[in-house]
């Protein structure tokens, strides 16, 4: 079973989030910072290639044998699943069309769920912006596992199940944590991408859509590009709570891996990000990452990271209705 985990409860801060104080720092003394936000302006092309591309590799690959089939699932499907799942989450700060277009945004976090075939943009979306708000608040950052995770996987093999049920417990977690009322948004993407699901199941058969849905599923588990779920805020070293990476794999990932630069500005987009570090580089010397591979075997193996590696605040004093966006 392995090592019992040493860790058996969170860390416990009680001072406000760190990005809004770096971020008025950094600006002061950068002012030119401000001239990387904004939308990217190549993104609202690219969703739709990659979407076209996995709808049509679907329609083929669900013609193989069952076993390449599932690897193609993991390999391929997961991969590019996990890409536009992390472009709804760059679609989710406005950075395909900007601030002044929330319904093209709104529309193209759509498109991008069409191949996932769970709904998820809208509800990402909601809880999401809550992170950045509101980062390690006991209620209202779900991004944090729940006590009963750190009671249940306390083991090697307990996190093995862990990492690989992560799609399971990042959808269940908000509604036990901060339940909210589904809104009509959430019901119109639950339409639109079940009405989608229907089209691929009469064109291209049932293998195809089970392709698209295993894809998702498998890429968000034991996979490499699932790897930035740990690497962004388990506190692999402590006081340490947001953690970038700065890997390959970025390429495909809209560079989510530069967390901590994503977190200081979040309106920057996912291409001027690695400006961000060239204009201020004393703020980012800090330990990163350059393998997700590497962080999910040190996650697993480590007896002393866990669920419970996590910086964890006090319910917040503002509730996100009067809350202040993030600068």
């Amino acid at each position: 079973m392995g090592q019992v985990v040493s860790t058996t409860d969170f860390e416990y801060k009680y001072d406000d989030e760190p990005h809004a104080t770096r971020r008025k720092e950094i600006l002061e003394k950068y002012p030119q910072m401000k001239e990387l936000f904004g939308a990217d302006p190549y993104m609202k092309y690219l969703v739709p290639l990659i979407v076209t591309f996995q709808l049509v590799t679907a329609y083929y690959i669900a013609q193989l044998p069952g076993p390449a089939m599932f690897f193609l699932a993991w390999a391929l499907g997961g991969t590019i699943n996990h890409n536009l799942s992390l472009a709804m989450h760059e679609i989710s700060h406005n950075l395909a069309f900007g601030h002044g277009s929330p319904r093209m945004n709104r529309f193209i976090g759509f498109v991008a769920n069409i191949p996932l075939g769970v709904p998820s943009s809208i509800t990402f979306k909601k809880y999401h912006l809550e992170h950045h708000r509101y980062q390690g608040d006991e209620k209202l950052d779900v991004d944090i596992p729940t006590h009963l995770e750190g009671y249940l996987f306390y083991n090697t093999f307990t996190k093995l199940i862990w990492v690989i049920l992560q799609p399971l417990f990042y959808t269940i977690r908000p509604l036990f944590v901060h339940p909210k009322p589904m809104e009509n948004l959430e019901i119109l993407n639950s339409v639109w991408t079940i009405g989608w699901n229907y089209l691929i199941y009469q064109i291209a058969g049932p293998w195809a859509l089970a392709y698209l849905i295993g894809g998702t599923l498998l890429g968000m588990g034991l996979h490499p590009m699932a790897g930035h779920f740990i690497s962004e805020h388990y506190t692999f070293i402590k006081g340490q709570e947001t953690y970038s990476y700065y890997g390959p794999l970025n390429y495909i990932a809209w560079n989510v891996g530069y967390h901590n630069e994503h977190h200081d500005f979040p309106y920057v987009s996912w291409s001027r990000l690695p400006k961000v570090k060239e204009i201020a580089p004393e703020y980012y010397q800090m330990p990163h990452y350059d393998s997700w591979c590497g962080v999910l075997y040190k996650y697993i193996t480590d007896p002393e990271i866990g669920p419970y590696s996590r910086v964890r605040r006090g319910v917040a004093k503002t509730e996100p209705a009067q809350a202040k966006k993030v600068e």
